[in-house]
């Protein structure tokens, strides 16, 4: 008997899911989900919601692009974090980081933030313009977690299959915090009003670097993709650009087209999104924890 061929739907979902969630993913998965003990957010949280989100792939980039602006949080993941030569393997590891905490029970959580913070004890230097930085920085640590944060938050409210409403809103900036505040950032915001105050706050000390072009270059225009996924992979691109607020675009070296964002970024972010949805919808459903 001969086994029926993969149908689009399902290589396409296959491919997802291995690119982001690496060769374990299935095993890392039920790991997650199956393990049975109290979690830090509910079912119904607003968190779960966004992160579980296709508009995640979206606001990921949005996130990867928008820290590179602080230039002590670009000097240490130049040196430090290896994006160049395992771009995947990178993915991979933030992307189980964001699960567990999201969606784990809240002892993996806590193993998991812990090694992150092991991780971050290890790793400072100086800038080429003699400026010290360490991972461990909690305002840097808060930088990180805002950009991420307006990232998520922007993606899924225009491109998520449920977008939030105002509440809704402030109840997932807050629910972040949680996994903020265990990294060591210092006073996260907990309402969407405070995130915007606190990413405005950072602008003084923001500018763009030759490190931060060169990993805009990477991320956009040379990924490390097969290339019949570049076309669609340049739609999610703009969608990512176009989430960016509009003083980080020059200093990153990249466009800045109101109208394209408004309306061929913000038509190709729409489609991008359904078809990744319309994927992963094939894989296995992740499954219901106990406890």
């Amino acid at each position: 008997m001969t086994s029926t061929p993969p149908t689009l739907r399902g290589r396409l979902g296959s491919e997802l899911f291995a690119r982001v969630a690496g060769p374990r993913g299935a095993q890392v998965r039920d790991r997650i989900h199956l393990t049975p003990g109290p979690r830090w957010y509910g079912p119904d949280a607003e968190i779960r919601r966004v992160h579980g989100d296709a508009s995640m792939f979206v606001g990921g980039l949005t996130a990867l692009l928008l820290q590179s602006w602080h230039p002590l949080a670009m000097a240490a993941v130049a040196a430090h974090s290896g994006y160049r030569g395992d771009p995947w393997g990178r993915l991979q590891r933030t992307s189980t980081f964001i699960a567990t905490t999201t969606f784990g029970t809240a002892e993996h959580a806590e193993q998991v933030i812990g090694t992150v913070r092991q991780i971050h004890d290890r790793i400072a230097g100086v800038t080429a313009d003699g400026e010290p930085y360490a991972a461990s920085d909690p305002h840097l640590l808060r930088w990180v977690h805002i950009t991420e944060t307006y990232a998520f938050l922007t993606a899924h409210q225009r491109y998520g299959a449920r977008p939030l409403d105002a509440a809704g809103c402030d109840a997932y900036v807050a629910q972040t915090a949680r996994v903020a505040r265990a990294l060591g950032a210092e006073e996260p915001p907990e309402t969407a009003a405070a995130l915007r105050a606190h990413l405005e706050s950072y602008v003084p000390e923001l500018r763009g670097t030759p490190e931060a072009r060169e990993a805009a270059r990477f991320l956009l225009a040379e990924p490390p993709i097969p290339l019949p996924a570049r076309a669609p992979y340049g739609v999610l691109s703009a969608a990512a650009v176009a989430g960016l607020p509009r003083a980080a675009r020059r200093p990153l070296g990249l466009p800045d087209v109101p109208l394209v964002d408004a309306t061929a970024a913000r038509a190709g972010g729409h489609a991008i999104t359904r078809l990744i949805r319309w994927g992963l919808a094939a894989q296995p459903a992740p499954p219901t924890p106990e406890g």
